[in-house]
């Protein structure tokens, strides 16, 4: 069985936190990232490229902190001494992409929305948070240490059938997967097919903003559609407009936002989809743009991923 850590959060009211980089809305250093392209597609020899363009070796790479980030700067922090394993993990899936499927591949946004993410964990709750993160796949045995893992893009997901067997057993286990960064039917459609060969007897449910997933470090008010993120590309492309939280994709206008979950017989979540948003840009984006992150990493993708990784952590 998994071994799930209990950590009690510090509950801020559902405020944000203020000042330097300790606080959300502080300081963006460097000012804009820049520079870079945003290739995703995979080459030869197991190397694929980050955002920025970063090659990665899939082959080989083991944590986030492996592979330099596009940014002005992932954050840097260590825990006490001979309790380095008593710690909350981000690890991301490895996994392959169908040519025939939509979306993008695994490494979107990595590693730079991993380590940021871990650190605002770190910094508003009384978790301790690895600060290297983990990439695995779902047929490494080791991956049955860590009780929630990631995947993004997954409207091209394609599982072998040894993942297959593998993801199966992690969740009949007690682990979490989390699912970002997918929009549309169509990319729902693929990514659902997958999950039920995974767990044929179970299906999705809608969590709305009453779940206590919303609540349990930040007060997040409205409803589950006011907390979509789009991904800063397409923003940009609508002139930075507030009001446009959604991507078009397949001639579809993907809204609103969902967030979904599969359940075991005792109500825990076994699999949470964050569908229709791109919380991993908000969590990636640190420090590139100050409006995006006012009016998405600060308000909506990183109070909603620290509360998701909270209540999971205690559930």
């Amino acid at each position: 069985m998994l071994v799930m850590g209990i950590c009690a959060a510090q509950n801020f009211g559902g405020g944000r936190q203020r000042g330097g980089r300790g606080g959300f809305g502080g300081g963006f250093g460097g000012g804009f990232r820049g520079g870079g392209g945003f290739g995703r597609s995979a080459s030869s020899h197991g190397v694929t490229y980050s955002e920025g363009g970063v090659p990665v070796d899939q082959d080989t790479v083991k944590t986030a902190r492996e592979v330099e980030s596009h940014s002005t700067g992932t954050p840097n922090w260590t825990n006490k001494t001979g309790f380095e394993k008593d710690v909350v993990t981000f690890v991301r899936v490895i996994r392959d992409r169908s040519g025939n499927t939509d979306g993008g591949s695994w490494i979107t946004d990595f590693p730079d929305s991993d380590l940021n993410l871990s650190f605002r964990i770190q910094q508003v709750t009384a978790m301790k948070v690895d600060p290297n993160g983990r990439t695995l796949r779902l047929t490494d045995p080791d991956i049955l240490n860590y009780p929630w893992i990631y995947m993004v893009e997954v409207g091209s997901l394609s599982l072998e059938d040894d993942e297959v067997t593998a993801l199966r057993k992690y969740l009949l286990n007690g682990g979490v997967l989390m699912v970002d960064d997918f929009w549309g039917e169509r990319q729902w459609n693929q990514f659902e097919s997958q999950i039920k060969r995974a767990l044929p007897e179970r299906h999705f449910q809608e969590l709305d903003i009453t779940h206590p997933i919303f609540h349990c470090v930040f007060d997040l008010k409205g409803s589950v559609a006011d907390l979509q993120s789009p991904g800063i590309m397409e923003w940009r492309r609508e002139g930075s407009d507030p009001r446009m939280t959604w991507e078009y994709h397949s001639g579809e206008e993907c809204r609103p936002m969902h967030v979904r979950a599969i359940l075991d017989d005792k109500g825990r979540i076994m699999v949470l989809a964050t569908f229709n948003c791109d919380n991993g840009d908000g969590w990636e984006r640190e420090g590139e743009d100050e409006e995006y992150f006012n009016l998405f990493s600060e308000k909506r993708a990183y109070p909603l991923g620290i509360n998701i990784i909270y209540y999971l952590m205690t559930h």
